[in-house]
């Protein structure tokens, strides 16, 4: 069984825990010790645990990422108003094959979503997104990834698969069950115009940075449709995570990815959420720590709703345009919009009930102006295809 090549947490975590606060995180986290072995999984809700493999690593570091630090930055933190159970299940280690441990992370994960877990993957590099990607072979026919990136990470060499190119193999590997794909944050200097071409080609949606920093609010539909979320946290400025090496003096602000992670959380559709690419720092372990405290932090906040005309919780919203005629939905608990994309029946269905594509109230006042809304009319492209 997978679950039987994870390490626990290690003894100094723990001994750490020891000497917090009733109210803080390492006081209310069950943790796969030495002692007790894994938690007890009925009842949890999130389950975090490490990848210590980085032999895909496109640049390679002086050291790994020290998790264990990120653990007791993380669990000194105070418990916020949640009724979420986590668990922390320890490390993955590298196994024989880099192959190796791809295959236990895709089993955890898998095993982690069928028992209704949200995985918080801490891996020390971005390839681990595509043996999460895998998991939910068994689990959804079609996926939304939502990368949070300053590159799109399709690399040169469709057979080459590093923290620079995960992307190609995810796009090219059978079977291929990927529905779309988004970027949030992409720099355009580190990115070839091909790639941006591809992007547009395959109807894959991205973000730049300024974009993004300018109203952050564009990213909650984003994430609000996705259900794996993988974070480069070079996406983040290096003045932030306290060094220079790998990463960029352009990025997000902490505030800002915070506010990411928590939107991350607030999906009721996100079933895993990866950090990967973090480097030693004090402060990048603090970082990572926030961004996690976050996230779970949104988890709190979930509703399940679904519009439809008969809700009475949502209003609906005919606008007819030149060419189409767009059905917009605004909930009134959330103030959420929807829009209709008519060329994707909804998943999981045997019905013929239309997909709604997560949007803006800008996107129902552009439409009001006769401007359809790009994602939109990506979706309804891909939705012919």
């Amino acid at each position: 069984m997978a679950f039987d090549f994870l390490v626990p947490v290690k003894d100094k975590v723990l001994a750490h825990s020891e000497l917090l606060p009733e109210q803080a995180l390492g006081k209310n986290i069950h943790m796969h010790t030495e002692k007790d072995g894994l938690p007890v999984f009925a009842h949890a809700d999130v389950a975090i645990f490490g990848v210590l493999e980085s032999r895909n690593a496109f640049e390679k570091k002086p050291e790994k990422l020290d998790l264990d630090e990120v653990r007791i930055q993380l669990y000194r933190l105070m418990m916020g108003n949640w009724n979420s159970t986590i668990i922390d299940i320890g490390d993955v280690e590298e196994g024989d094959t880099v192959e190796d441990t791809y295959f236990v992370v895709k089993e955890i994960v898998a095993g982690l979503l069928e028992e209704n877990i949200i995985p918080i993957v801490l891996g020390l590099t971005q390839d681990i997104t595509f043996p999460t990607y895998r998991a939910f072979d068994k689990i959804k026919n079609m996926v939304n990834l939502v990368s949070i990136d300053s590159r799109f990470d399709f690399g040169e060499d469709d057979e080459l698969i590093s923290s620079h190119s995960y992307m190609s193999k995810i796009i090219t590997d059978k079977p291929n069950n990927l529905f779309n794909f988004s970027n949030i944050g992409y720099q355009s200097y580190f990115n070839a115009q091909e790639e941006k071409d591809l992007m547009e080609r395959l109807f894959f949606d991205a973000y730049r940075l300024g974009e993004i920093a300018a109203n952050i609010e564009l990213a909650e539909p984003v994430l609000r449709s996705s259900d794996i979320v993988s974070l480069d946290l070079r996406a983040i400025r290096a003045s932030e995570m306290g060094m220079t090496r790998n990463f960029s003096p352009n990025g997000f602000t902490g505030r800002e990815i915070c506010t990411i992670a928590r939107y991350a959380g607030i999906s009721d559709k996100v079933s895993l959420f990866g950090i990967y690419e973090g480097e030693n720092s004090h402060q990048a372990f603090q970082m990572i720590a926030q961004i996690i405290w976050y996230f779970i932090e949104g988890l709190s906040f979930r509703i399940k709703e679904y519009p439809s005309s008969k809700n009475e919780d949502f209003t609906k919203f005919t606008v007819p345009t030149d060419t189409e005629e767009l059905i917009f939905f605004k909930s009134h608990v959330t103030e959420r919009w929807w829009v209709e994309v008519p060329t994707i029946l909804a998943e999981h269905t045997k019905t013929n009930s239309v997909a709604l594509l997560p949007c803006t109230e800008e996107d129902y006042l552009d439409a009001c102006n006769q401007n359809i809304p790009e994602r939109w009319f990506k979706a309804y492209r891909k939705g012919l295809n």
